[in-house]
Formats: C-alpha cells, sequence, structure tokens
C-alpha cells in the first residue's frame, strides 16, 4: 500500500473480516475515517437512542486514537442521521459533551436508511495528525 497505512483498532478485527473494509487508512498525517456508528465490539446495534450515540462518538475516538489522532485533529466530518428531526437534539447534546465545538467543518445530512437496521447516524471524519515539537 505505499505510504498508506491501515488503522484498524483490535476491537474492530471483526468488522474487517465481516464487512471486508477497514475503520480508516492513514496517508502521511492525514486520517481518513470510514464511517463509524454506535455498535457494539461484537456488531450489534444499540437500540437506544442516545446509547447508540455514545457509542458511536467511542467507536470513533477508537478509531483516531489507533491513528495517534484526537477528536481536536479532526478537520471535516459528515454525519449521516435516520429520522434527523426527532434524533438531532439528543445527537447535538451527545456531542456536545464529547466532541470539541467549533474546531472542524461539519456537515449533517438527513438519510432514509444506513447499513443495518435501527442503526440512527454514522460519523465520517478526516483528521490530520498535529506534528509535536521536533517532530
Amino acid at each position: 500500500m505505499g505510504d498508506r497505512e491501515r488503522i484498524v483498532p483490535a476491537s474492530m478485527q471483526g468488522l474487517v473480516e465481516r464487512a471486508g473494509y477497514v475503520p480508516a487508512v492513514k496517508v502521511g498525517d492525514t486520517v481518513y475515517c470510514a464511517g463509524q456508528v454506535g455498535r457494539t465490539a461484537d456488531l450489534a446495534v444499540i437500540a437506544d437512542p442516545e446509547a447508540q450515540f455514545i457509542a458511536c462518538w467511542e467507536n470513533l475516538r477508537l478509531v483516531l486514537a489507533a491513528a495517534g489522532c484526537t477528536f481536536d485533529d479532526v478537520v471535516d466530518m459528515t454525519t449521516y442521521h435516520v429520522h434527523m428531526s426527532a434524533h438531532m437534539p439528543v445527537f447535538r447534546e451527545v456531542k456536545n459533551r464529547v466532541f470539541p465545538r467549533g474546531t472542524c467543518a461539519w456537515t449533517a445530512i438527513g438519510v432514509a436508511e444506513l447499513a443495518h437496521p435501527g442503526l440512527l447516524v454514522e460519523i465520517k471524519c478526516v483528521a490530520v495528525q498535529r506534528r509535536t515539537a521536533g517532530g
């Protein structure tokens, strides 16, 4: 893959085997994250909207951490929402608890459905790893 690095947190190895894609690819200092959803490590969809949104952010955090990044490194984010008007207030509340406000470009899109029944949101992002002093 040349300068491409596959990013697969240990807890997501089953996803790679089942779905055939990696959670992220790092090229240089840039990390391209596949859409993350609110599922458990064994790929079960979490039914409660708030708990699903929390798990979704945690899954994104795990992918970014495996690439040497944090939420502060995210420069562009797209969120895909099923029943957007019904769930956006809870989604925003969770987002405001866990993700730094006003630090990246964000596009929110309403969709009819996601890859599996019961999924309410998918978060896709691009992060640029910050260089440390001397690095």
